[in-house]
């Protein structure tokens, strides 16, 4: 009697729920297999892009994880499975995690921006923070800058999506400006044409011969020239030491 029960229920559930698991199967297979199709066409559009590496395999593991979601959830429901207390768990979760980790997540967002907009780029010299350095990487979390002096810092992307950044390496070169103060019997043209003739000398080193030599202050006890040249982004700490050598020498020959 049991053994016919059990199997009558059985008939019965085959009759009613077989065919929606069936379908169910059917929809999940095909679905995975127009979710690799719409990976690799989404793959060929990102590369078209030129996007950040790092971007381009976060944004493709996204869409295919979000695409996996959504199709296991239409499975769900085609097979009449109930959903209610599955969402509340989701929903509860969702909550939590949103609350936890607020701060990462609006790092994570900043470094999506960052990755995309590119404000900066690996490679660029830039000041943020307090600090100014080359950039080394650039995370989904965080950007990673090394400083003059070989200091790394760790900088969270919500502050560099945030506050102002200098990029001193998107033009391709610096303005060098310098202050000479010297007494005023010092002849100015006289000095202008020795301050020249020193910058001439020096000019491999700066971007063009640009100089702009003008008096920038006038002060009780003298004045002081200001000096302008441009010189390259990448070895301007270097060019304003030896600069500053050059014009200390020709400023001995002005007393």
């Amino acid at each position: 009697m049991e053994i016919e029960k059990f199997y009558a229920r059985f008939v019965d559930w085959v009759v009613h729920q077989a065919p929606r698991v069936l379908l169910g199967i059917l929809i999940l297979l095909l679905g995975m297999w127009l979710i690799r199709q719409l990976t690799r066409w989404i793959k060929r559009k990102i590369d078209q892009k030129n996007w950040d590496p790092t971007l381009e395999v976060f944004l493709s593991n996204l869409i295919v994880l979000a695409l996996r979601i959504l199709l296991i959830l239409l499975v769900i429901q085609v097979m009449g499975l109930q959903m209610t207390l599955f969402a509340a768990l989701v929903g509860a979760f969702g909550v939590a995690a949103g609350l936890a980790l607020s701060g990462t997540l609006q790092n994570f967002a900043s470094g999506v921006l960052i990755l995309m907009l590119k404000p900066f780029r690996v490679g660029d010299q830039i000041s943020t923070q307090g600090q100014e350095g080359e950039v080394r990487s650039i995370q989904l979390f965080f950007t990673v800058i090394l400083t003059r002096d070989y200091r790394t810092v760790i900088v969270p992307n919500s502050k560099l999506s945030n506050e102002v950044i200098v990029n001193m390496s998107q033009a391709g070169k610096r303005r060098l400006d310098l202050e000479l103060k010297v007494t005023y019997d010092v002849d100015f043209e006289h000095a202008k044409r020795i301050l020249t003739d020193t910058l001439n000398q020096t000019s491999d080193l700066f971007v063009n011969a640009d100089y702009l030599i003008g008096i920038g202050l006038l002060e009780p006890d003298g004045y002081r020239i200001t000096i302008s040249v441009w010189v390259d982004e990448e070895g301007y700490p270097d060019t304003r030491l030896a600069v500053q050598e050059k014009l200390l020498n020709a400023v001995k020959t002005l007393r």
